[in-house]
């Protein structure tokens, strides 16, 4: 069957009319960020905010009348209003904080049963390997894992598990995880081409991201994992906001600058009342191969003194390794690949010690 075209798309979205404007929501413009892969399609519909509960009918409309298109398998359409800067302050939203008017409302996320995000202030130091194995780690264990790639600019979980089929509808109209090594997974990256940056701004971002969560038939499960992307921005706020955590662990290296990083996500976390487990050190050492002998590449211990400063706890260090990096680039992690390993013992480590906190 052919893959269905971008004009095929907004040909079907012209039967779609905004009720307050009387004019079809491709001409007015309200159309952007068209992502089409495979049989996925994923579009954002800008909405005057004030108008955000009676544009929903409208969305669904939308996703239904693209998903009559020969061709289609899943729909993910997003409501997104941007503010003029001339606007006042928005009463909620990621800028929102605890004191300053009402929080938004927390999603409805039936079947799940603990949520825990994965962050760190900056990227590059592990945090998406480390959330791949923690959630291996805890389905060894026994538990019902999910794990939610939300790093919608730059998703890596689906190679990471070794997935590469594509999503389908199941038979509630959702879109059915994907499997990988056990646990059920979902990203970004199953529904636009890997080549292809997805340019959306964060508000955006945000709603893709709570479909994501919603919009999953996710079933049972004892946690979900959300591996959320690098550093502090309004997607972070948002989720925090509007996603039930029950709390999150960070990531970081031992050098300075990563610590001080992670110190802004561990400040951002507490400011929306979401618990903080601990702080992880990843690439904590290096054990050379050949000799044996042991260097701490971006110092050592860092993680560990931050912990004590900041009155959390310290789940653990993982050493930097290449076993651990040529695992996960081809789709089978250490805790997968080879349970017994020592690295593999440190990741049920530090899953055991999330687990306990859940429970506590």
């Amino acid at each position: 069957m052919a893959e269905v075209t971008a004009e095929q798309v907004l040909e079907a979205l012209k039967v779609v009319d905004d009720p307050f404007k009387k004019e079809n929501i491709v001409d007015l413009g309200m159309i952007d960020g068209l992502q089409i892969k495979d049989g996925h399609v994923a579009f954002t519909i800008e909405i005057d905010p004030a108008q955000g509960a009676e544009m929903e009918p409208i969305r669904k409309i939308a996703e239904d009348s693209v998903h009559a298109l020969p061709g289609v398998l899943t729909v993910t359409a997003v409501l997104t209003a941007e503010r003029a800067p001339s606007a006042p302050p928005p009463q909620e939203g990621p800028q929102l904080m605890p004191g300053q008017g009402q929080m938004p409302a927390k999603m409805d996320l039936p079947g799940i049963e603990s949520i825990v995000a994965v962050a760190s202030g900056k990227g590059g130091v592990g945090k998406s390997t480390t959330s791949v194995n923690l959630a291996l780690a805890l389905a060894a264990d026994g538990k019902k894992v999910g794990l939610l790639d939300a790093d919608i600019y730059g998703p890596s979980i689906p190679r990471m598990l070794g997935i590469t089929e594509d999503p389908q509808q199941s038979e509630s109209g959702k879109i059915a995880p994907l499997d990988g090594h056990g646990i059920k997974c979902m990203s970004m990256g199953f529904l636009v081409e890997e080549e292809t940056p997805v340019i959306w701004r964060g508000p955006m971002a945000t709603g893709a991201l709570e479909q994501l969560l919603s919009d999953v038939e996710w079933g049972e499960l004892d946690i979900l994992v959300v591996d959320l992307p690098p550093g502090t921005g309004d997607i972070h706020l948002s989720m925090a906001q509007r996603v039930p955590l029950d709390g999150a662990v960070i990531v970081s290296t031992p050098q300075d600058i990563a610590l001080a990083d992670a110190r802004k996500g561990l400040n951002m976390f507490l400011k929306v009342d979401v618990p903080v487990f601990g702080l992880i050190e990843n690439m904590s050492y290096f054990n050379c191969p050949r000799c044996g002998e042991r260097s701490d590449i971006f110092s050592h211990g860092g993680a560990r003194e931050e912990a004590e400063k900041l009155n959390v706890d310290f789940l653990g260090e993982i050493p930097l390794d290449i076993v651990i990096r040529e695992t996960s680039d081809g789709g089978n992690p250490i805790v997968a690949s080879d349970p017994g390993s020592p690295h593999s013992g440190a990741y049920m480590k530090i899953a055991e010690k999330v687990w306990h906190s859940l429970q506590g």
